[in-house]
């Protein structure tokens, strides 16, 4: 299911309707450039064709690993129990 989000806009009687969904695309070397392929169910659903006008906000996944965030860091110190009556 496409989730998508209309932004109208207007503007001396012309309508501009954005219509937004969420694609996760992966970029692939398109001559010395780097392309983004829009998979053909979203360019179906939105009813995009060639020459159409798109903007592209592009935010960047990173995977990274937990391990070795603390390293080089003191070792936690336990703390004297306060107020062990209020438990």
């Amino acid at each position: 299911m496409l989730d998508y989000t209309y932004v109208y806009n207007l503007n001396s009687f012309n309508y501009n309707v954005l219509i937004m969904c969420h694609v996760t695309a992966e970029l692939k070397r398109w001559g010395n450039s780097l392309g983004v392929i829009i998979p053909k169910d979203k360019v179906l659903e939105l009813g995009l064709s060639e020459n159409d006008t798109i903007d592209v906000d592009i935010m960047k996944k990173e995977k990274i690993s937990g391990f070795g965030l603390a390293k080089g860091k003191q070792a936690f110190k336990r703390e004297k129990p306060e107020h062990e009556d209020l438990w």
